[in-house]
């Protein structure tokens, strides 16, 4: 478990993580397991966001080595940094391909897009390790140490091995129930499918990990030979120069260049700020609102000030006026389906501010809807009943935007005859009548993935008919997606057809109510009966 320095959240992440992996050791509940589905979720998201930083970070070494002419060492530089950054996309697309195929042969999702395998315990070890499994764990361990020995080798700093077997590893080479075992088999063996995703999560987190400490280094390369202290100027680093009214403008004040002898005084509009050791001054003020343009932007500015005496006993004072913008706050919207609703749906929206920060507290309402708040900071259902929905927010008390949405009707769910479970080829027919018909109603591919809760569909009544020669033989109605047509089946011959009228199809929506559904589809579905 070694490698870069970890932040609070990784150290507790990975806490956690070995935490839970002891559990497997006993007889866990199905609660414990879902932890594992949390943990994952958690451990993605971290790499998902330590993806996007260094992403930035590649965006910063280029746009600096064009700055300073594009010198041949430090294009080097760069050149490997994007080597770096596509190598590590590469395994993390690899491993997110290993957990898609962990779901995929324990059972995949249902219908509420829960893992159907979540407690199946057999495996993912089956697929991962060599003892009477496909080995997946051998290449796995070699992709993520060979990372590891390209990043040594190119940064020449030790960057440890990320896949141990037990013997290797700090943490469990003096446990004796560990004692042996390989990478696979201590990582794999007995996990749930949560369990196992969470492992190569885990690893991605690490990859990340690497690719950032080698990044910071290669960063700091650019421009090493420089040795260019002529020009002393005061600077300004703010964590963002637009900031939203309500909110704190946050900066650091420094000089580009500096000494030990040198203990400056800081002033922002003639207020002294406090200086720590390294020489910079932390600015932290309210931003107040003013006269926006048509960017919604007000442009603001204070008065910044660094005094010290030189070793030689000279004083010296720079100033300057530092601008700012000022900005309406800016609502981000995260949901499976943002640019358009359903109607009579629970669409659920995640709607964050992040310019007001803590002081971000929302209220919802909706015009040609209902809102309903969530369990979180930011959560909204919104329950569209027209063609459009405009949602409107507030914190505080105090307007923050408006978000229009086109509303779509729910798409008709498909309906398909089964026969003890088996999809009936209506080109084909069957060779003898069913005793018993299943009606499904499936709804479709991209309503059953955006709103699942909605997407719950029966065939409520139906009236199956035996047809000869035109005309009706038998006629049996049926309630529930089930009819068992027994009767029909004593009576059918070959050359019959078995007609099926579907009458009613119902939906249960996200708050488990049930009501029809008149845009289903077909109506009328015939079945020959082909003979022996």
């Amino acid at each position: 478990m070694s490698g870069g320095k970890q932040s609070a959240r990784d150290k507790m992440i990975g806490m956690m993580y070995l935490v839970l992996t002891a559990l497997l050791a006993l007889n866990v509940s199905s609660t414990v397991i879902d932890k594992f589905v949390f943990l994952n979720a958690s451990l993605e998201h971290g790499v998902g966001e330590a993806g996007k930083r260094n992403s930035q970070t590649i965006q910063s070494i280029e746009k600096l080595v064009s700055e300073t002419g594009n010198r041949e060492a430090d294009v080097k530089v760069m050149e490997l940094a994007q080597e770096i950054r596509n190598e590590a996309a590469a395994i993390i697309n690899e491993l997110d391909t290993l957990k898609i195929y962990f779901v995929k042969v324990t059972g995949g999702k249902d219908e509420n897009g829960e893992l159907v395998g979540k407690t199946d315990y057999e495996r993912v070890g089956h697929e991962m390790m060599a003892e009477g499994g496909n080995n997946y764990g051998v290449p796995l361990k070699a992709r993520l140490n060979h990372f590891a020995a390209f990043m040594t080798e190119q940064l020449e700093e030790e960057f440890e091995p990320i896949a141990l077997d037990a013997n290797d590893d700090p943490y469990w080479q003096n446990d004796p129930n560990q004692a042996g075992k390989d990478f696979a088999t201590l990582n794999f063996e007995g996990a749930p499918t949560p369990a196992g995703m969470a492992t190569v999560s885990e690893f991605e987190s690490r990859v990340m990990q690497y690719e950032t400490r080698a990044l910071d280094i290669l960063a700091k390369k650019i421009g090493a030979g420089d040795i260019s202290f002529d020009q002393i100027k005061l600077m300004v680093k703010p964590q963002s120069n637009k900031v939203a009214a309500g909110t704190r403008y946050e900066a650091e004040l420094f000089l580009t260049a500096s000494a030990s002898g040198i203990k400056p005084t800081m002033t922002v509009n003639g207020e002294d700020i406090t200086v720590d050791p390294s020489g910079m001054g932390l600015v932290n003020f309210p931003a107040t609102p003013g006269n926006y343009d048509a960017q919604g932007e007000a442009k603001k500015s204070f008065i910044g000030s660094i005094s010290f005496t030189m070793p030689g006993g000279k004083d010296t004072l720079f100033v300057d006026t530092i601008d700012y913008y000022v900005v309406r706050p800016v609502m981000q919207i995260q949901s499976a389906s943002v640019t358009a609703l359903y109607l009579n749906c629970g669409n659920e929206l995640n709607v964050q501010v992040p310019a007001l920060g803590t002081n971000y507290n929302p209220a919802f309402s909706a015009e040609g809807g209902a809102t309903i708040p969530g369990s979180k900071k930011g959560e909204v259902t919104v329950v569209p009943s027209a063609a459009e929905v405009t949602l409107r927010v507030s914190s505080n008390g105090s307007p923050v935007g408006n978000q229009v949405f086109k509303v779509r009707r729910i798409p008709k769910p498909e309906i398909v005859p089964y026969d003890r479970g088996r999809l009936i080829d209506l080109k084909k027919g069957v060779s003898q009548a069913p005793r018993t018909l299943q009606l499904r109603a499936n709804a479709d591919e991209s309503f059953q993935q955006f709103l699942p809760k909605d997407a719950r569909f029966q065939v409520a009544q139906s009236e199956i008919t035996l047809v000869r020669g035109g005309r009706a033989v038998q006629t049996i109605r049926g309630n529930g997606p089930d009819v068992d047509i027994a009767g029909i089946a004593g009576q059918a011959r070959s050359g019959d057809n078995i007609v099926v009228e579907i009458r009613k199809v119902q939906r249960a929506n996200f708050r488990n109510q049930i009501e029809d559904v008149n845009n289903y589809g077909p109506k009328i579905i015939t079945i020959p009966i082909s003979g022996g």
